[in-house]
This record gives C-alpha cells, sequence and structure tokens, in this order.
C-alpha cells in the first residue's frame, strides 16, 4: 500500500472528470505528473507538480492552474484538511487525522504484504557479485561489494522477484598457475623443510597457503610431491578447492551465500568461447586488426600486432577490444563475454554485475558484448562498488595483499561483528568512498547507526515484555477508533515512505536507502520516546501499568518497519540491549 501511488492515481482521476465536463485540457499521456514527498518545512503531507505539468497546455499560469485545481481535489476527497500553493505551483496537501487512522488500520490488516509493490511485474533476475579469483580469502576491498550484492538480491526478492545469486569462479589463466605454484612450494616446505622462495614477485606469499598445503597433504596421502609438472592438474583442481572452500566460509561469516558457482575453465573446456567467437563473426561484431597503444603506455614499446577484435565502438565503446592474445590463447575479455552469453543463455530478464572500483572501466565493453548478443539494450546492469578506507584511532589503517598482511573479511568480522560490518559498509551509496571507522562502530550512540536502530527496536520490545506480551505475535484489534498525536502522525508518516523505499532501492538498485530510511525512522521514535521523560501523557505504559490500543498498535506497526528493514539489510534485531 503505497499512498503516494494510491493518491496518483486519484489525481489521475479528478484530472479526466475536469476534461470530460471541458475544465481541463488533457495531453495523450500524463507523464510526469507525480505525487511525492514534501520538504519538511511545509506542513503538508503530499505534494503534487500536476499544475506545473499541464499549465502549457492549458495556456495558464502554474499558480492559476494550482488554484483551480486545489479546488476540485478539496471537493473530491473529504479527508482533505488544508491545500496551500507553493511557488512555482506546488499543489502541498494536508489530511485530517482520521486519514492517518484509516492508514494504521490498512498497515495492520496488511502486515505481511506492506511495503511489497504487487502491481508491479516481477522478473528473474541474475545476481554476479564478489567473483574474486580463487586464490585466497576474502579480504576488506572484497567486503563492500559482496554485502551490496546480497542486499540488492534481498530487496528485489522483498519484492516478489525472482532472484540468483552467482559466483564467477576465475579459476583459468597465468593466475591460477602461479597459485598452485605457490601452494606447490608450501606442501615442499612441510613435506621436504625447502624454504619457501621469498624472490618470486608472481607467487602468492599469505601463510594461509600452509592451512592448504597441509589440508591437500593430510587428504591426499598417494600423491607424490616431488615432480611438479607430474602433479600440476591434480593439484590445481585441489588448491582451488582449498581456495573456494575458504572463500565460502568467509562469505558465511558475512550471512551470505552463493545459489551457484560457475567455473571459467569449464567454459573454456566446453568449448563456450569458440561457440561465442563463431557467433560474433557470423553476426558480423569481429574482425582482424591493430590496437593503438592505450593512453599512458610507452608508444617506443607498444608492438601493434593483427588481433582478433571485438567491436565494441559500435556500442559506444572508446575502442574495438582483443579477444586473444599473442599466443592465440583468448583474452580474460573473450571468455567473460562466453560467460555472459552463458547467462543469456539461462533467459534471465536482467544481469546484475557488482564490480570492485578497478573493475569500473571495464564496464561499457562488457555491455558492449551483452548487447551485441542480446540485440537488447539494458539487458546488462552494473553496479560499482567504490573503495573502503579503514580507520583506527582516528588514522588510516592501511593493507597490502603484496605481502599477505591484508585485513581479510574475518579480521573485520572479528573486530566489529558481522551486523555492524554489513550495516556500516551499506550505509552510503556505493559509487561513493567509504570510511569505515573501527571506533565509531562500536560506540553506542546516535552516531552509530546500527546501535541507534537496534535500541529502537529494543526499546519497543521492552514495552511488550513489560506487558507480558510477544512482539512477534499478530495483534488483532477489531475498532480502529484511535485519534493520533502531531508527534505520532509525524512518524505515522514516515513509515507511510517505506513502500516508497522499497520501490526505489528495487528500480535504481540503491540498497543503501534501507539502512537510511531505518535510521530516520529510528530518530523520529527516540525523540518521542524521550518526550515521555518529562510528560507522563506521552508514556507508553500508564501509572495502571497499561498500554491503550492506539499506542500497543502504533509501536506494532513501527517494530515490523524496523524488523522488515534490517531483515533484508541482513542485520539482527535484538529484543534485549
Amino acid at each position: 500500500m503505497n499512498i503516494f501511488d494510491q493518491y496518483l492515481d486519484k489525481l489521475k482521476k479528478i484530472l479526466l472528470d475536469l476534461s470530460k465536463n471541458g475544465k481541463l485540457i488533457l495531453p495523450d499521456k500524463l507523464n510526469g505528473i507525480t505525487a511525492e514527498i514534501p520538504p519538511s518545512k511545509f506542513k503538508a503531507d503530499i505534494s503534487t507538480n500536476v499544475a506545473m505539468v499541464l499549465s502549457k497546455v492549458n495556456n495558464k499560469s502554474p499558480l492559476d492552474l494550482a488554484n483551480s485545481l486545489a479546488e476540485a481535489i478539496k471537493k473530491d476527497d473529504k479527508l482533505i484538511e488544508d491545500i496551500s500553493i507553493i511557488k512555482p505551483g506546488f499543489i502541498n496537501i494536508k489530511f485530517k487525522k482520521i486519514f492517518w487512522t484509516n492508514f494504521v488500520e490498512d498497515v495492520v490488516k496488511n502486515a505481511k504484504t506492506f511495503g511489497i509493490n504487487s502491481n508491479e511485474k516481477k522478473k528473474n533476475f541474475l545476481v554476479e557479485f564478489v567473483s574474486a579469483n580463487p586464490t585466497g580469502p576474502l579480504h576488506v576491498g572484497h567486503c563492500r561489494g559482496a554485502i551490496l550484492g546480497d542486499v540488492i538480491t534481498n530487496v528485489l526478492l522483498f519484492n516478489k522477484h525472482k532472484v540468483t545469486k552467482e559466483y564467477y569462479v576465475n579459476d583459468y589463466g597465468n593466475q591460477i598457475i602461479n597459485f598452485t605454484k605457490s601452494v606447490y612450494f608450501r606442501i615442499r616446505e612441510i613435506v621436504f623443510n625447502e624454504p619457501f622462495p621469498t624472490d618470486n614477485e608472481d607467487l602468492y606469499p599469505g601463510d594461509y597457503l600452509i592451512d592448504f598445503a597441509q589440508n591437500i597433504i593430510n587428504s591426499n596421502k598417494k600423491i607424490d610431491f616431488k615432480d611438479f609438472n607430474k602433479i600440476c592438474d591434480e593439484l590445481t583442481i585441489l588448491s582451488i578447492e582449498e581456495a573456494l572452500k575458504l572463500i565460502k566460509k568467509n562469505l558465511n561469516s558475512l550471512g551470505i551465500k552463493h545459489d551457484s558457482f560457475v567455473s571459467e575453465k569449464k567454459l573454456v573446456t566446453n568449448q563456450e568461447v569458440e561457440k561465442v567467437i563463431d557467433f560474433l563473426q557470423k553476426n558480423k561484431f569481429v574482425y582482424k586488426g591493430k590496437i593503438k597503444a592505450p593512453a599512458g603506455e610507452n608508444t617506443d614499446k607498444w608492438v601493434e600486432r593483427e588481433q582478433l577484435l571485438f567491436k565494441s565502438t559500435d556500442f559506444g565503446d572508446d575502442k574495438d577490444r582483443a579477444l586473444q592474445k599473442s599466443d592465440g590463447a583468448w583474452t580474460y575479455f573473450a571468455s567473460d563475454v562466453a560467460y555472459h552469453k552463458n547467462k543469456l543463455d539461462r533467459k534471465f530478464d536482467y544481469l546484475i554485475n557488482i564490480l570492485g572500483a578497478d573493475h569500473a572501466g571495464y564496464i561499457k565493453r562488457i555491455s558492449s558484448s551483452v548487447e551485441a548478443i542480446s540485440s537488447t539494450k539494458g539487458k546488462l546492469i552494473c553496479k560499482v562498488s567504490q573503495l573502503v578506507k579503514l580507520i583506527k584511532d582516528k588514522k588510516p589503517f592501511k593493507m597490502s595483499k603484496r605481502k599477505g598482511d591484508y585485513i581479510t573479511v574475518d579480521d573485520l568480522i572479528n573486530e566489529v561483528g558481522k551486523d555492524a560490518t554489513r550495516f556500516i559498509m551499506l550505509n552510503r551509496s556505493s559509487d561513493v568512498e567509504l570510511d569505515f571507522d573501527f571506533d565509531n562502530v562500536i560506540e553506542k550512540s546516535k552516531d552509530n547507526p546500527l546501535y541507534y536502530v537496534q535500541y529502537s527496536y529494543a526499546r519497543i520490545a521492552s514495552v511488550f515484555r513489560h506487558l507480558n506480551k510477544d512482539l512477534n505475535s499478530e495483534i488483532k484489534i477489531t475498532k480502529f477508533d484511535f485519534e493520533y498525536t502531531e508527534d505520532e502522525i509525524n512518524i505515522l508518516k514516515k513509515i507511510s515512505e517505506w513502500p516508497k523505499c522499497i520501490d526505489v532501492a528495487c528500480n535504481k538498485l540503491e540498497p543503501h536507502r534501507i539502512p537510511t530510511y531505518l535510521y530516520e525512522l529510528a530518530s523520529l521514535f527516540h525523540s518521542y520516546w524521550n518526550l515521555g521523560k518529562d510528560n507522563p501523557e506521552k508514556r507508553f505504559i500508564n501509572e495502571q501499568k497499561k498500554i491503550s490500543n492506539d499506542k500497543l498498535i502504533f509501536l506494532k506497526v513501527i517494530s515490523n518497519i524496523v524488523k522488515s528493514g534490517m531483515d533484508i539489510v541482513g542485520v539482527s534485531a535484538p529484543e534485549k540491549m
């Protein structure tokens, strides 16, 4: 139940009636007319721009048209208390208190579906996220994108879309050869007491490889580790298995579980790259040509050679992209094109990729390939997860992947917990850098948004506990004759924005709007709660240790929204703190 959508429908009906009676000229389509949340400085509940949209076609100024439309709107709706006109022509509507009583009744009766857009056509999404190379544990750099992908999935699922969460395993190429060699040298370190090579920059130096090596030794007693070349293929499989076990453990500690893992190596060995290249050739999207040196590259050292190129410039990219290396092997891009063809063949309505900040430049080329394969624009949606800056003791806390001493996901969770990690990583839009301050996220104050939201739920739970009532049980009240105060209506107005918050988070794939909304709702609630310190009438439990039905319902509605939001974000809503 979205009161803004409902009121927009009601407004359009009024406009159509005025048009039929010759009192208003309407364009062919009523696009651009909105019913929105007015700025807080105006004492109104809904604001519409209808007069500004229709002023030109009616040959009237927006203010004149707004005044005439305001009369028709108020005459049609007996729940309106007041209408004001704000320059340059906004119509601001304030409802009577009975409107909010009716609103609460509807929310209570539709508690399980409140916030869900039932009018929207439901779609099938594939969300691919994390997809870190299977060469070691996940670090903080992966963490934000992992949470972003997971919560985008949760928002879509909440709104009743179908979603598959996928991890693309980059288990093919030079980095895997170097990774396998690194595990092999750790095995020799254990079995033959040989020192691990420290002068080879291609190797992975992290101590976690010692655990990988020991696990492989313990589980594979029959393997002879003397000759790398003889066991290379088998050792690669075992090493990747160990890496994926650790990655899945890291993801599990974040509360994340993928539905499927797709292997790049399998795509290559199943000749899916050749198949997609054939497809592109038949459709004249590839050719043999030369690429000039990239910007910043030393042109003296750059060798122009004939390569198999994809015509990504036909789709808006700044240059065509290589599909094959000089040795004839496929580029990473070619494998990625094959993977996206594989995705498209599985008949999803939309593909969503969550990319790290270092892959932002990759978006145009992969989007171009998807457009070429699918003959459809907008099939692939890429979201970039910007960098996270760790701050501790008011100073930057740096990490270094090359040294093998970087901050892992498990390190972060051990420090601040899963809930704080998820909530704070999601607390800003993914397209801006995030400061993750270790000190702030463990504070018990308004400056810690997670604590502030959780505390609002715990406060409500304390009231129910005091009355020996179960906060999670359904409340049945047949007679809704409540009259809420202005302080309570301010909170109800924020609750009325919940479906709109879900809609925007879902349609724009911006899940940070959920924790932002929850914090704003919690702030309003705490302010209202604190009124009871000086005014006994504002307290939820009266002197007779009872609570009125209107306040009971009021608290229950707030708690339902907080719990729904926290479930979407993937954090707990504790009843005691």
